[in-house]
This record gives structure tokens, C-alpha cells and sequence, in this order.
């Protein structure tokens, strides 16, 4: 059962305004920082359980130093695994839509390339265009409850191979010349290929999620066409757009989400304007399925092997 909401002296109910039905909340009245009190940061807590996203406007005094101040009082930070670390910090992964990064307009839950994968994101607006440039997050606890039984119990059974090779293979194929000398730049060069479970029992609410996302490369024991197919079908649901929340950007913003029963999507409708965020990491825990069985690693290889293979 999800966490009842937890209020404070700091934190008013009448401060926390639900933004739609199944997922997001905007909090008002809140300056972030690393000096909060443990009560606020439980409430912080127990509001992402319950809204899995939730947005704070007004944060401009957050600096990258400040950001990873609050953010580590949320759990322990870790850097993006193959981009590393923002320099001067310890763990922020900037997304810079002026250097070649930062149009993630493809459905995903952040790393899921890796075993334990990210429990929390926050991300810090810094530059916003002054059109488009918006994110949509769904919740993927209510997608998996409100499946027909007879697919809640299929999505129970399968397991995926998430590999981040699908960023290499994009940006050489697809990405401009600026976009792959980025990327080249920036990429540490280990590739990850990691099995699994589609539902993972969530270790906080108990919820059941689904695990899918665009680094969703194949399913276990099923051809290339039959997976892509149960892919689709469950991707429709987890973005339903009753399913999801839509959050127009300012500079100064913060959202935190619940990378464990979301995913997201950064609209890339904004042109050529320039688009700033920043990103501090929480260090989660491997995914335990429902039947016990935990995520594996199972490839990790350098970006050389990968470019001679392609």
C-alpha cells in the first residue's frame, strides 16, 4: 500500500496541489536545500511514493553545489555510468540541447541499462526556451494495475535485456556531426547489457511497476517480432495520456521523480532554442521480481568492440 501523505509545519496540505489523477503534484512554499529538517525531507519522501512526480517552482538560489546538497539528504548520489559527472561535481549529468544532449524525446525510466538502476532523478532547470521544451511522466504502477488480468499475469512472467547500446548505435546513425562529437566526447565507452523483470515489486509502496522504456532491446526467450509486439501493447498503456502528467518548464524549477514506477519523455518541439537542465542521481537497488528473482548484468564490453560489430 502506498505511504499515507505526510504534512509538516513546512509542508501544508493546502501546499501540495495535485496536478492530475495518477501521478504528479506541484509543491508550493518550499525553499530546497540541504538544511531542511529530517521531518521535511521524510514528507518529501512519502509525497513522491504517493504523486511519483513532483515539481517546485521558484528554486533559483540552487546552484550544482546546492542541488547535490538536497539531493543527497533524499539517499546516496551517483554519477550518469558511462558519462560520468558534471566537472565540479560529484554526481549532476547536464543535459545541454546547445551541445548535442538533452533531447531525450524517446519513453524511457533513467539507466534501466544497469542493475540497480537510479531510485530518484532531480532535475534543475537552468536555461528553458521560451517555447516548448516541456516533460510528460506516467506512472507505470497504475499502468500495470489497471491491465486485464490475463496480461498482468503474462507481464509477470517476462523478462527484458535493456542495454544502452541503442544510445551508440543512434547517435552514429541518426545524430548530426556536432551530436556524434559530443557524444564521443563524453561517453566513457562501456557498454551494459542488463535482464529484467517487466514487473518488479516496488521495495517501498509494494506496488507491482513495469520496467520498459526505450533501452528495452529484446525479450527473454521470444523472437525480435513477438517482442516487439507485447512491447507496443504494454508501452500503450503505461502512456495512456490519462496515465501521465505534462510539466511546462521555467528557469528555477526542480522536479523529483520516482524513477522506480515512472517513466518520461522531454518533448523536442522547441527548435533550435536553447534548452538547460541538470540532473542529480539517486543510487537505487537491484529490481526483485514478483517471484523473487533479481536483476542481472549481463554484458559489459567497450565502445570499441561495439563499433567494430556495427
Amino acid at each position: 500500500m502506498t505511504q499515507p501523505l505526510r504534512v509538516t509545519a513546512d509542508i501544508a496540505e493546502a501546499d501540495v496541489r495535485p496536478l492530475a489523477a495518477r501521478l504528479g503534484a506541484e509543491v508550493r512554499n518550499l525553499r530546497l536545500s540541504g538544511d531542511l529538517s529530517a521531518e521535511v525531507i521524510e514528507a518529501i519522501n512519502g509525497l513522491l511514493l504517493r504523486h511519483k512526480v513532483i515539481f517546485f517552482r521558484g528554486q533559483e538560489h540552487l546552484d550544482d553545489a546546492e542541488q547535490e546538497r538536497f539531493a543527497v539528504r533524499l539517499g546516496g548520489l551517483v554519477p550518469h555510468p558511462t558519462v560520468g559527472a558534471l566537472k565540479g561535481t560529484a554526481s549532476i549529468l547536464e543535459l545541454d540541447s546547445g551541445r548535442g544532449g538533452g533531447r531525450a524525446d524517446q519513453w524511457h525510466t533513467d539507466v534501466t541499462f544497469v542493475d540497480a538502476y537510479p531510485k530518484y532523478s532531480v532535475l534543475r532547470a537552468v536555461v528553458v526556451p521560451a517555447f516548448g521544451g516541456d516533460t510528460i511522466w506516467s506512472n507505470t504502477a497504475a499502468a500495470y494495475a489497471r491491465l486485464p488480468a490475463p496480461l498482468q499475469r503474462l507481464a509477470d512472467e517476462l523478462w527484458a535485456v535493456h542495454s544502452n547500446a541503442y544510445d551508440y548505435a543512434a547517435v552514429k546513425m541518426q545524430g548530426s556531426e556536432a551530436d556524434r562529437k559530443h557524444f564521443e566526447d563524453v561517453f566513457t565507452g562501456t557498454i551494459y547489457e542488463t535482464e529484467h523483470p517487466v514487473v518488479r515489486v516496488h521495495p517501498e509502496t509494494g506496488e507491482r511497476t513495469l520496467i520498459l522504456g526505450n533501452f528495452v532491446q529484446r525479450f527473454a526467450g521470444l523472437s525480435k517480432g513477438d517482442g516487439q509486439k507485447l512491447y507496443d501493447l504494454f508501452q500503450s498503456h503505461i502512456t495512456a495520456p490519462e496515465n501521465t502528467v505534462r510539466w511546462r518548464w521555467q528557469a528555477g524549477d526542480v522536479a523529483i521523480w520516482d524513477n522506480r514506477a515512472t517513466q518520461h519523455y522531454a518533448v523536442n518541439d522547441y527548435g533550435e532554442q536553447h534548452r538547460v537542465v541538470r540532473r542529480a542521481t539517486v543510487d537505487g537497488d537491484v529490481p526483485v521480481s514478483v517471484d523473487g528473482r533479481r536483476s542481472v548484468t549481463r554484458v559489459k564490453t567497450s565502445k570499441s568492440a561495439v563499433a567494430k560489430a556495427a
